[in-house]
């Protein structure tokens, strides 16, 4: 069987789109079983699997048992996730930012941090009736729109974080990690200290890991989207990395690889945004 991928994006209900960037729609059929990575990024992990489970054998949190997974919610992290898979995965990915966990789900994502757990052990019986919606959907807007339906029912606009924080947060995710702290602090008029404390209390890390996770996911996004004459070295120049030591450096502390072997192993990842774009 030739391997085949299909992925549809949407924007989520007008209600929701503070607090979430996008669905991603996947399927992939007739690859080879093997393994994913699930690397680090400016979104929390969640997504409803279809049909078989996600099978996570390695957490980002060492001290974190394997588990499988129908439906998954993890927080932010600084470290992979493996995924074993069987050349089959079907699901939709929602591209939940941080602001959004409490939003919907009345916690801080710092409380999920570097943590994967099955979404109906969070959140009750809409986990299931997410779960079991999507499973009874064939069409992708169907799909999309029961993610509406069942999240628009727990937001709280009232429980979102507030204006400070979240500007910093859009901020560092927005400039790809190139903004400092001292820029950040000065514009809310709190000090480092202040700000560094309460940054990583709601989201779980610091200012400058969260600037580097955004630089990194920044360079993943060149690195599949740029020509096959761009070097390696020209992506770390771009992505504000000292030289492509650096950027190797940081891929094995984020990704625990080097770039050229995540490129030569990685099956299209739906977690990461870059893959299937912006939603349209």
């Amino acid at each position: 069987m030739e391997p085949t991928s299909e992925v549809v994006t949407a924007h989520p209900a007008p209600a929701l789109a503070a607090f979430i960037d996008g669905y991603i729609g996947y399927r992939m059929t007739g690859f080879e079983a093997g393994l994913h990575r699930g690397l680090p990024s400016r979104h929390m992990t969640f997504i409803v699997a279809i049909g078989p489970v996600i099978d996570v054998i390695s957490q980002t949190d060492a001290r974190q048992s394997p588990d499988n997974y129908r439906c998954v919610l993890g927080g932010l992290q600084d470290t992979p996730a493996m995924i074993a898979h069987d050349g089959t995965q079907e699901g939709v990915a929602v591209k939940l930012t941080p602001m959004g966990c409490r939003a919907l789900f009345g916690l801080p994502a710092a409380e999920l941090w570097s943590t994967s757990l099955e979404f109906s052990d969070v959140i009750g019986s809409p986990g299931r009736q997410l779960w079991e919606e999507l499973q009874e959907h064939s069409g992708w807007p169907q799909r999309f729109a029961a993610c509406d339906r069942v999240l628009t029912r727990l937001l709280v606009p009232e429980r979102a974080v507030g204006p400070e924080l979240t500007w910093a947060w859009r901020a560092v995710a927005g400039s790809h990690g190139t903004i400092g702290i001292e820029p950040l602090a000065g514009r809310i008029g709190w000090s480092r200290q202040y700000l560094t404390k309460r940054f990583t209390s709601e989201f779980g890390l610091s200012p400058k890991v969260a600037a580097r996770v955004a630089r990194f996911e920044r360079a993943k996004q060149m690195l599949l989207n740029t020509p096959s004459f761009v070097s390696i070295a020209q992506v770390a120049a771009a992505c504000g990395y000292y030289d492509q030591p650096h950027l190797n450096r940081e891929f094995a502390r984020l990704a625990g690889c080097s770039p050229t072997q995540w490129l030569a192993e990685e099956i299209p990842s739906v977690q990461d945004p870059e893959f299937a774009g912006e939603p349209g």
